[in-house]
């Protein structure tokens, strides 16, 4: 089976190369459609062997997604964007899915690094090269809507997913979307869309968590619940209305509803891994509000689900921590940190804990760790951290 990149892409040469150097032995084609660089894309594209063609913007991501598609010659597509990479864990399994008959979509997991909000999503970027699969929406374009038409013509399709992570996107970090001015342009292109289809679950899911993100609870808040009520059985998008919805109302201090929609979130049946933002979320909740066993267990389920899970190792040891089982948070934090070596916070946790149970040169390193790392993100905090040590004789 001969696989095709096909991405659109604009003013990406900074990220582009590690894009194209995860794939470029994986798959048979790379078809890179510009939209209006002014930089060095098009070349550093070119010299990746990639084919370049050349389009005008026209603020619709599935026009220019679907001019791209019209370039792909390969029997299976993989969409990505070029602040993401595939994972070399995923290729076999990969290579192997799409060497089967049955299947006419394989949706893939994301891991959305740096994120501050739910860490994995579910993306349906590897599908087959069929004429009626087509993108729809202009932000945030989907080909699920033809899909579901392909399959009710052609019903001995199938769709899957690969277990595991596919897909690291960077996409979410502050620090990109500010420069990209990502909200800005997410919020026109999905208010256009929302004009002539009020009522589709998956913009309102999107658009009502980007006012939430944005500080607009309420038209957030209308859309998220509208969104729940046109959703019908659609679990992945019921997952992230609820999800949002638990965010929304974390934000006006409504913590009953907000753990009400995390607890309806994680009772979906949808693949466990996308569920670990609202455990975590919910596990906050509990813990905030004095309920450690609840919280415990949230923080535990977390790791059952991903061992590697950072945010649920620190959680846990700070749940452990409230609950004077010092022992335990020892080994926590110890475990976040082991994962993050840049964690600031889990090593001034850990000196705090180290220094109960009268560890004190321990607790010193720890604290001196933090200080180190708190200097290059945060020196407001570690001058005061460093003070506070000086006043207690530590330093």
């Amino acid at each position: 089976m001969k696989l095709s990149l096909c991405m659109i892409v604009k003013n990406e040469e900074a990220t582009l190369p590690k894009c194209l150097s995860s794939v470029i032995n994986v798959v048979d084609e790379m078809i890179v459609l510009d939209t209006g660089s002014s930089d060095r894309t098009p070349e550093v594209a070119a010299a990746y062997g990639a084919k370049v063609y050349h389009f005008t913007w026209t603020n619709d991501f599935s026009v220019a997604r679907n001019v791209a598609l019209e370039y792909v010659s390969g029997d299976w597509v993989l969409v990505l964007d070029a602040d993401e990479t595939l994972t070399p864990e995923i290729v076999p399994a990969l290579k192997d899915a799409i060497s089967r008959d049955e299947y006419l979509l394989i949706n893939l997991v994301r891991q959305e690094i740096g994120a501050e909000q739910s860490p994995y999503s579910m993306v349906s970027r590897l599908f087959r090269h069929h004429p009626d699969i087509r993108f729809e929406r202009p932000y945030h374009a989907l080909v699920d809507d033809s899909i579901a038409a392909v399959l009710a013509q052609e019903p001995h399709w199938q769709v899957g997913y690969l277990p595991g992570v596919a897909i690291l996107h960077s996409g979410y970090q502050k620090k990109a979307i500010a420069e990209n001015s990502k909200f800005a342009k997410a919020q026109a292109a999905m208010e256009d869309f929302l004009a002539s289809h009020p009522d589709d679950p998956y913009v309102c899911s999107k658009l009502g968590a980007l006012y939430v993100e944005a500080g607009n609870i309420t038209p957030g808040l209308e859309l998220l619940r509208r969104g729940v009520a046109a959703s019908e059985e659609n679990y992945d998008i019921l997952y992230e209305l609820h999800y949002h919805l638990g965010i929304a109302y974390s934000h006006l201090k409504n913590f009953q509803q907000a753990i009400f929609h995390y607890q309806s979130a994680i009772k979906l049946p949808i693949y466990p891994i996308l569920k670990l933002g609202a455990y975590n979320n919910l596990g906050n909740l509990l813990k905030a509000s004095g309920d450690f066993k609840a919280a415990k267990s949230a923080y535990e389920t977390t790791l059952k689900i991903d061992p590697n899970f950072i945010a649920g190792h620190y959680n846990l040891g700070m749940t452990f921590k409230a609950l004077g089982l010092f022992t335990d948070a020892i080994a926590a934090y110890k475990k976040a940190i082991k994962l993050n070596p840049n964690y600031a916070e889990a090593y001034q946790n850990l000196g705090v804990v180290l220094l109960k149970v009268g560890n004190v040169r321990d607790s010193v390193t720890a604290f001196k760790n933090a200080i180190a790392i708190h200097k290059q993100h945060n020196p407001t905090e570690a001058q005061r951290l460093r003070q506070e040590l000086q006043e207690m004789g530590l330093m």
